[in-house]
């Protein structure tokens, strides 16, 4: 099977996931999620790499990301899960164990308006999409908690959103995506069909060569909402 075709052109909008193999849980205890969270510090700061939101999960991560220059988001990607899987290693003393993710992330662009505003609420509703709390500030270990819980040095991790935050943002956040915004994000998760509306769609995946990512092959698969989270 071909690989997805992916973009990494700076100035633009991705959301990024990458899940553990086999979906096993690496996030066990809270060690675990800090571990991550340091690395995800530690390589912002290196490579200045915007994150927008992100979410930790017991068995894979999101990321919202907005890179400046091309080619950044590979590099960033690749910093950030080589080195968790390295220290992942030595601290479960498995090292030699082969790879921990389940191969290279899947991104897709999002348009910067309600679209990305969507993205950002289902990054960032996660945990209480999968039942993990029932308030998204009861999840610790995302943007969410960071954002508004966070001390000025946690809040270092975060960029500004490039979109305009309403008001009264965590009242939406308690409030769930519609089916059609889920599957949407699903279908872009697994083809990297760019996430916006259907003018911005062609647009873009004519802009990047992204044909491919529209195609449908075989019978049409019913997605499984609690598997895309």
């Amino acid at each position: 099977m071909p690989r997805q075709l992916r973009v990494d052109i700076g100035g633009e909008v991705y959301h990024c996931v990458n899940r553990a193999v086999g979906r096993q849980t690496i996030f066990k205890e809270d060690k675990d999620y800090r571990l991550f969270e340091l690395i995800l510090q530690e390589v912002v700061d290196s490579t200045n790499m915007r994150i927008l939101a992100y979410c930790i999960m017991p068995n894979h991560f999101h990321l919202v990301l907005y890179p400046e220059n091309d080619g950044d988001l590979s590099d960033f990607m690749k910093r950030i899960t080589v080195t968790h899987t390295q220290r992942y290693r030595v601290a479960t003393q498995t090292v030699g164990e082969g790879p921990l993710y389940q191969g290279r992330y899947k991104s897709f662009i999002v348009q910067n308006d309600t679209y990305l505003f969507t993205a950002l609420r289902y990054v960032e509703r996660n945990p209480v999409t999968a039942k993990l709390v029932k308030d998204p500030l009861g999840w610790k270990y995302g943007s969410v908690y960071r954002r508004y819980k966070g001390t000025a040095d946690d809040k270092r991790l975060l960029f500004p959103w490039v979109c305009d935050e309403p008001e009264d943002y965590l009242q939406l956040l308690e409030q769930p995506l519609t089916a059609r915004e889920i599957e949407k994000i699903a279908r872009s998760e697994m083809k990297g069909t760019p996430l916006g509306d259907d003018n911005y769609i062609l647009t873009t995946v004519g802009k990047y060569g992204l044909c491919s990512t529209m195609r449908e092959k075989g019978r049409p698969k019913k997605l499984n909402i609690t598997q895309r989270i």
